[in-house]
């Protein structure tokens, strides 16, 4: 994000800013570490280039200027642009792979692939079919491979070209090259080697002899090399532009006008006008503009596009909605409360495209790779060429064996290999309401063994309701306490919080010096009085003790309302079970995690939902502070941990953990701290994430096997003088297309189902 801070600056110190440029001119793997080479070497400067997003997302001090960034890509031999961020949420999300320029790119593109592939249809059939070969017919195919040597091939002349004048090598170089020299070769055959009499027949043969004695022309190969090329090119980025539905799916969510009420009066505004505090009506069949909190009305919601959750959510006064959202119900009045980059969908948005922008471990060895592959080439290629000719072979034989390695060792598979999948596998993630930050979370779920457990709105719904009121004897009342109680929960974020807060009433007196400490409770000044509602602590009256025993028999959590020190009541609260939590668990173990619960409810609550989902390690009474000593146990014992949490007292274990999960519904310190967010709060997505990680992992590597394996194959045949130029265009553009293809697999991915266990599944949603 141009110009945000990056995390993790240093306090006082000066802060780096991360700055998004749109590279142009990138067609390689050998492109991407020219790029980001390049751009390390400036002081203090860390770039992740994306080829196939054709992105470079660069961390810089301040003092290193947009100028410098642009003018370091440059020298790379591509070019750079900054590019610009939605401020607000109705803008659309930007994408290499969108937008008029990029759209008429595209059909540039497409008009002279149209054009080559017009020139390149009667060189062919009249190359490779002798039966249609007519007196001069080599003439003809002359006068039609010329513009294509020079019009059709022109974009990989230039971009060879502007590499050259910074001293760089690219795929753009080979192609060129070979292009160039099967063009100069072919002409001389023509003009002086004796092909170029009337009545000269070539028959076709993957492995090229001199007809008659004469030299022997490559057209087919100067016209084919190009043609295979951009139909390569352009079936990528076809390819490409599916791999984005994610990032343009979501940003069709959003509207461009919005009908506010203002003073009983309705007005249309556009989105970019609507402010925090403002109510907008949302009519049935309309989609919700903004994050808000419903006024009045009730209805139901499609959220489907937004978290993937399928069944309608009802809704009604004081109900919070999110934008992007389909009302299929009756009409809402909505009170605004985040617009722009701080909607649920703006979020949603930009942690789809950070995780676009990564790359994982075995990308930077690609890279890195191809960053030295083509000056080999093009050693190998001279090497070639001169020992052909020292060995005393015929000269078009080493121009045939050099330009066909020209041709062939094209490093762009390698370059794909990575981020065509990520790209595919982030979008089908965000289908299925799993949002992953980037390539090392995806790394690290394919290695998860550990998983530790939260229970309060994690296995738990979180949504608590009071089941039973105890109070002292000779205390204040119960009315009194609840009101008491009340006020102070009102302040707090925690389920139990919200559930005493629903069962209070509305009419709560005002709170001061509100305090929450994460485990333990909160506490505050309420009309004089000081109370604290917190964790049953110490020795307790009799009838609270008493009720405490059965709050813990019936598997509730129970907290204690205490007023100016003295314990008044005991508040127990009841949590029902999530449907998926036992099926999600069952598959977690399926596939070989290992489920822990942390709660820091008591023993016997703990322990009455781990019971019903068949977890059998528990830690019960945990603080904040004990969840991260157990994970940071757990890692010690050579685990790879992941926790699951939605609350205040999850961030530290989550940051702690080699992967942190945060439910969907939860606070924004769990989210922030978290590498993975299940977007619908549906813990059984968890199983899903590992099994699209491994799925993710398992296609990058099978795209790197083919890519080393196509170089390490057809290098030394062509070395050898075994590939025709024209055969080694299509088997590299092929390479390329096979990668793509294997990549686009992911967006149709779907989640094995889980055999088994269906009667203990239903019986995990009874509590």
């Amino acid at each position: 994000m141009s110009g945000s801070v990056a995390p993790g600056a240093a306090p006082g110190a000066a802060a780096d800013v991360v700055t998004d440029l749109a590279v142009g001119g990138m067609t390689c793997g050998a492109c991407v570490a020219r790029v980001e080479k390049r751009l390390g070497r400036l002081d203090g400067v860390n770039a992740v280039v994306n080829l196939a997003t054709g992105r470079a997302r660069v961390t810089h001090p301040t003092a290193v200027s947009l100028g410098e960034l642009v003018a370091a890509v440059e020298r790379a031999g591509c070019t750079a642009e900054p590019v610009r961020q939605p401020e607000r949420a109705q803008e659309r999300p930007p994408a290499s792979d969108s937008g008029p320029e990029r759209d008429e790119h595209v059909r540039g593109e497409r008009d002279r692939l149209l054009t080559v592939a017009l020139l390149a249809a009667p060189v062919l059939l009249l190359s490779m079919v002798p039966a249609l070969q007519f007196r001069n017919w080599q003439w003809l195919c002359f006068v039609l491979t010329a513009p294509v040597a020079v019009w059709g091939a022109w974009p990989f002349h230039a971009r060879a070209l502007r590499g050259l004048r910074y001293s760089a090598a690219t795929m753009d170089t080979l192609v060129s090259l070979g292009v160039a020299a099967s063009f100069a070769w072919s002409s001389y055959a023509l003009f002086i080697g004796g092909a170029g009499h009337p009545g000269m027949r070539m028959p076709f043969s993957l492995l090229p002899t001199a007809p008659d004695g004469a030299a022997h022309i490559y057209l087919e190969a100067v016209v084919g090399v190009p043609l295979f090329v951009l139909t390569g090119r352009y079936l990528e980025a076809r390819a490409r532009h599916g791999t984005g539905a994610a990032l343009r799916s979501l940003a069709s969510l959003t509207v461009k006008d919005v009908e506010v009420l203002d003073d009983d009066a309705e007005r249309t505004i556009p989105l970019a006008r609507l402010r925090v505090g403002q109510n907008f009506v949302v009519r049935p069949g309309e989609r919700v503009a903004t994050d808000g909190v419903v006024r009045e009305g009730s209805s139901a919601l499609d959220l489907s596009l937004v978290t993937g959750e399928s069944e309608p959510v009802e809704v009604g006064p004081d109900a919070p909605v999110t934008g992007g959202a389909v009302n299929v119900g009756g009409l809402l009045l909505v009170r605004a409360t985040a617009v722009g980059a701080d909607t649920r969908l703006a979020r949603i948005t930009r942690l789809v495209t950070e995780a676009q922008a990564g790359k994982a471990r075995a990308q930077r060895l690609a890279d890195t790779v191809a960053g030295g592959f083509v000056p080999v080439v093009l050693a190998l290629a001279v090497t070639v060429l001169g020992f052909w000719l020292g060995a005393g072979a015929a000269p078009q034989s080493a121009v045939t064996a050099c330009v066909a390695i020209l041709v062939v060792a094209c490093p762009c598979a390698l370059g794909l290999a990575t981020p065509t999948a990520l790209l595919a596998a982030t979008g089908r993630g965000a289908q299925l309401g799993v949002l992953v930050r980037g390539p090392r979370a995806l790394e690290t779920l394919r290695h998860v063994d550990a998983v530790v457990l939260d229970k309060t709105g994690t296995l738990t719904s979180g949504r608590m309701s009071v089941a039973r009121v105890t109070v002292t004897a000779d205390g204040i009342g119960r009315d009194d306490v609840l009101r008491l109680a009340g006020a102070v929960e009102r302040g707090a974020e925690h389920p139990l919080g919200r559930a005493v807060v629903a069962y209070a009433g509305r009419d709560l007196p005002r709170v001061t010096g509100f305090r929450a400490t994460p485990g333990s409770g909160v506490s505050g000044r309420v009309e004089g009085f000081a109370v604290e509602v917190g964790a049953p602590e110490g020795e307790l009256p009799d009838e609270l003790a008493q009720a405490l025993t059965a709050a813990e028999a019936a598997a509730h959590t129970a907290v204690v309302v205490r007023v100016d020190g003295a314990a008044q009541a005991l508040i127990a609260i009841g949590d029902v079970v999530r449907p998926g939590s036992y099926r999600a668990v069952d598959r977690l173990r399926r596939l070989g995690v290992r489920p822990v619960l942390a709660t820091g409810d008591r023993e016997a609550t703990a322990r009455a939902v781990a019971a019903d989902l068949g977890i059998t390690e528990i830690h019960a009474r945990c603080t904040p502070e004990g969840k991260a000593d157990l994970v940071r146990e757990l890692r010690e014992a050579g685990h790879r941990v992941a926790v699951i949490g939605d609350g205040v007292n999850d961030a530290a274990a989550l940051a702690g953990a080699d992967l942190g999960i945060a439910m969907g519904g939860g606070t924004d310190a769990a989210a922030g701290a978290a590498d993975v967010t299940l977007v619908r709060g549906d813990i059984e997505t968890v199983a899903d994430a590992v099994l699209l990680a491994r799925r993710t992992l398992r296609t990058i590597r099978t795209n790197l096997v083919w890519a080393f394996g196509y170089n390490a194959v057809t290098v030394p045949l062509a070395a050898v003088g075994l590939l025709d130029p024209m055969v080694a265009a299509a088997a590299m553009s092929v390479s390329s297309l096979l990668v793509v293809g294997n990549s686009l697999r992911l967006r149709s991915w779907r989640p094995s189902p889980v055999r088994g266990g269906a009667a203990r599944a239903r019986k995990g949603g009874t509590r």
